[in-house]
């Protein structure tokens, strides 16, 4: 009787000869890479004709090398802070000062480079988290509870106040809006409040404020802050939207709220903010109405958005430095924040005795000096210190391992 062929030792040392065929190709590819790359590198009258012959006999090589180069120039110059002059700051901001007041329905979209100024890192800018991670470098902590609202953040509250600004939507998880007076109303925090945690088994949700970052055990769904709801006993969650996470709780988010002034809005103002999070929420944009239709976009960065070529107005300037200007063209004078009158120590809610030692967070200090309702907890010794998990977790966790391997 004849044999059958062992076909399955066949194709087993079929696969294997593919794949080495597959490493093998890919190790001339990159060396192939690696010497034009090289080439390239150098000025064209200081190569040889072996280089030169190099280039012609790997064209594809050198074409695709080229397209890479292209790609990372304008990477780089997105990446890049303009700043307009004196004059065309001014002209522009006389712009923006008409459009406000003729405006019916002007919205505020606010991102991280509204807070800058408050010694809180944002993420894209020059020295923000991600773009120095991205360059290899460690990331410090920021104490967050030393920030206070900025000069931005006192205008657009002033602005809400003489009935100028209907609604801010704000990317920012700083609670620094909500610091300023902006009444919770006017206010949708699309990726949540750090001081703010919430039960979800009561219905309504129930929220407590509290004077200190409530984001330290937190992190990708996993939003557990270890404490407990005083009227059912259920365990406390944070209402921030970790990086990956999609938001469902109605405050502080209020996704309501901001799609409503999205669909009323003629004009919107954004501030400090990149715009690569906020362009992917089609709601905020009213993108089924037609071109013609839609809210005229004013835009305040310093760096490139993807919205650019869609502004009524772009303006490269600070966000303090544009809204100083744009207060004293609408002749409203810009309100100085203060402690006294922060609304957050009237809103928290104290911890309970047995919660005192539940976090390791500073505690804001009221006016007069003197700690808020849960003051009586320990000081954050410096190990605790460090922002681990929460609102910044991701970006200082990448840092601190970094760090830990070059040590």
């Amino acid at each position: 009787m004849e044999e059958e062929p062992d076909t399955g030792n066949s194709s087993r040392a079929e696969r294997k000869a593919l794949e080495k065929a597959k490493i093998l190709q890919r190790e001339r590819e990159r060396k192939v890479f690696t010497l034009v790359g090289r080439v390239l590198k150098k000025p064209e009258a200081e190569r040889s004709e072996e280089e030169a012959a190099a280039l012609l006999l790997h064209r594809e090589a050198v074409d695709e090398l080229c397209r890479r180069q292209i790609r990372r120039n304008v990477l780089k110059r997105k990446q890049e802070e303009v700043y307009d002059a004196a004059d065309e700051l001014k002209s522009k901001v006389k712009q923006l000062a008409a459009a406000v007041q003729q405006a019916n329905h002007l919205v505020v979209y606010t991102g991280a480079g509204i807070s800058t100024a408050a010694s809180i890192p944002d993420y894209r800018g020059p020295n923000g988290v991600w773009t120095q991670l991205q360059r290899g470098r460690t990331v410090g902590s920021s104490d967050l509870s030393k920030a206070e609202p900025t000069v931005t953040h006192m205008c657009i509250r002033m602005l809400h106040k003489e009935n100028l600004v209907k609604h801010v939507v704000s990317q920012n998880c700083d609670g620094l809006h909500l610091r300023s007076g902006l009444p919770r109303e006017a206010l949708s925090e699309l990726h949540g409040n750090m001081f703010i945690e919430v039960c979800t088994a009561c219905s309504p949700a129930r929220e407590f404020l509290r004077l200190f970052d409530v984001t330290e055990r937190t992190s990708l769904h996993r939003h557990g802050t270890g404490r407990r709801c005083s009227h059912c006993g259920s365990e406390l969650r944070d209402t921030i939207v970790h990086f990956g996470e999609r938001g469902t709780l109605e405050q502080p988010l209020n996704w309501k709220g901001a799609a409503e002034a999205a669909k009323e809005a003629d004009v919107i103002l954004c501030l400090g903010s990149s715009l690569k999070v906020l362009k992917k929420y089609a709601c905020l944009w009213s993108m089924n109405r037609p071109a013609n239709k839609r809210p005229k976009l004013y835009i305040v960065n310093l760096q490139w958005t993807p919205k650019d070529d869609l502004a009524a107005l772009k303006i490269h300037g600070k966000c303090d430095d544009v809204m100083s200007l744009l207060m004293e063209e609408l002749g409203i004078q810009i309100p100085k924040y203060s402690r006294a009158d922060d609304p957050i120590f009237n809103l928290a809610t104290p911890l309970c005795p047995d919660e005192i030692q539940s976090h390791t967070r500073e505690v804001l200090a009221a006016a007069d000096g003197q700690e808020g309702p849960s003051a009586e907890n320990e000081q954050p010794s410096e190990e605790t210190s460090s922002l681990q998990g929460g609102w910044f977790g991701r970006g200082y966790s990448k840092g601190r391992r970094k760090k830990k391997r070059a040590a």
